[in-house]
């Protein structure tokens, strides 16, 4: 049973609620395209996900068939009170390793090039928890391997790493204020929200999945203040809605640095010393910009409120695609879903350019629809899709008139421009 799966029908649900919530209050914690930014870097994960991360699997398994200190039968894991406290005892387990895992992941420049999608976005809101890294599944499965060299099935050490990630999505929002007595061993949105903060005093804080007692333990607790807001993001900004940009930006920065380093144990160290870390002849030649929260303003292109609504619509659209391509490959496996994936990649990129108003982006658009769209359509019914008469006909609507709306988009932009040349 995937239980991420089950739940990403209540993820939506609560999102939508937060949503209300934040325009009936006017709150100000939402904004159309940096949600759309954040569930779109979860979408792509989830979907590169079908072809990635089988890989700790084998890792993992490999480590419990060859290596396991304890033969822990699954059946040892019931309803009993010996069952529980083993279902307890594994949950507690992979939390203290997820610290680790987190805390080095701000510590350590390959693992920060993963973990910074997590914290590009500006905004805190519940889809913020939505937003995950795509190359995660390189090096983050190391840190668990002692659960299963100690005997932990991997049956139920992968459902509690999903309660782990379930229990983090609602502590991303700001509508919840501290919660009293919980605050001393739970993670709260209280305590995450200073761990997303760019501000000096927050930064680097409060790393635990579910509990907080390792922060505490291990040094890196730090409550939330009324006297400093929290600023949201990372100091060097994505400035992107591009959900493949966010995925590379760090990856990138570290690999001009590794290029432009004249020694080979620089351009081989930048990647595993600890964040921030760039070598002296590269800092001299380029050096970083000091940040200054004071002057921080949030990316936040000028986009027309006709491109907002188009780019809103189409990503409803999106989303239920990802649902339709979940069942697929619940059904049929991974190689049944690679061309719906790359459908809807393509359109994910396309969202990204429209929201960040590019000169061609709707161009691009217009090119997803014509072409690329009904290209991998008939590559996936060759496959043997099963697409349908009346498949093909709402694929045909749906073309259609998104292409109409991009028309009467572009011609209501004409029309203003000839009205403000004449005046």
């Amino acid at each position: 049973m995937d239980l991420i799966a089950l739940a990403v029908p209540f993820f939506l649900a609560a999102i939508l609620v937060e949503l209300f919530v934040n325009w009936r209050k006017n709150a100000g914690y939402y904004r159309s395209n940096d949600a759309i930014n954040s569930i779109s870097a979860g979408m792509l994960d989830t979907t590169l996900g079908y072809f990635t991360k089988f890989l700790p699997l084998i890792g993992w398994g490999f480590v419990l068939q060859n290596f396991r200190l304890i033969d822990m039968p699954l059946e040892w894991f019931d309803a009993s009170a010996r069952g529980i406290a083993l279902w307890v005892s594994a949950a507690v387990a992979w939390d203290f390793c997820y610290y680790w895992f987190h805390r080095y992941s701000h510590e350590i420049s390959v693992l920060w090039a993963a973990h910074a999608v997590h914290h590009q976005s500006e905004e805190y809101n519940l889809s913020t928890a939505l937003r995950q890294t795509s190359t995660g599944f390189l090096f983050g499965w190391i840190f668990y391997l002692p659960l299963f060299a100690i005997g932990f099935p991997l049956q139920v050490l992968i459902t509690v790493s999903a309660i782990n990630l379930i229990y983090q999505f609602w502590v991303h929002t700001r509508l919840i204020g501290r919660l009293g007595p919980l605050e001393a061993v739970m993670m709260t949105p209280s305590h995450h929200r200073v761990h997303h903060a760019q501000n000096e005093r927050y930064i680097d804080r409060n790393y635990g999945g579910m509990f907080i007692v390792w922060d505490r333990l291990f040094g890196t607790y730090e409550p939330e203040s009324d006297d400093e807001p929290v600023v949201y993001g990372v100091r060097r900004p994505l400035a992107s809605w591009n959900p493949f940009w966010a995925n590379l930006q760090v990856y990138d920065y570290l690999m001009f640095d590794a290029r432009k380093a004249r020694r080979w144990r620089d351009k081989i160290g930048i990647w595993f010393r600890r964040t921030g870390w760039r070598p002296a002849d590269v800092e001299a030649r380029f050096p970083k910009r000091n940040v200054d929260l004071t002057q921080f303003e949030k990316f936040d292109p000028r986009v027309p409120a006709g491109v907002r609504r188009y780019t809103a619509a189409q990503f409803a659209v999106a989303i239920a695609a990802v649902l339709w391509i979940a069942g697929v490959h619940a059904e049929q496996g991974a190689p049944a879903v690679l061309v719906p994936c790359l459908a809807l990649w393509v359109m994910l990129l396309s969202l990204g350019f429209l929201n960040e108003g590019r000169a061609r982006a709707r161009l691009f658009e217009a090119v997803r629809l014509l072409a690329i769209l009904p290209a991998l359509l008939t590559l996936f019914a060759a496959a043997g899709g099963g697409l349908t008469q009346s498949a093909w006909l709402v694929a045909a609507a749906y073309v259609g008139a998104s292409l109409l709306w991009l028309v009467f988009l572009s011609r209501k932009d004409f029309n203003k421009q000839i009205l403000k040349g004449i005046n």
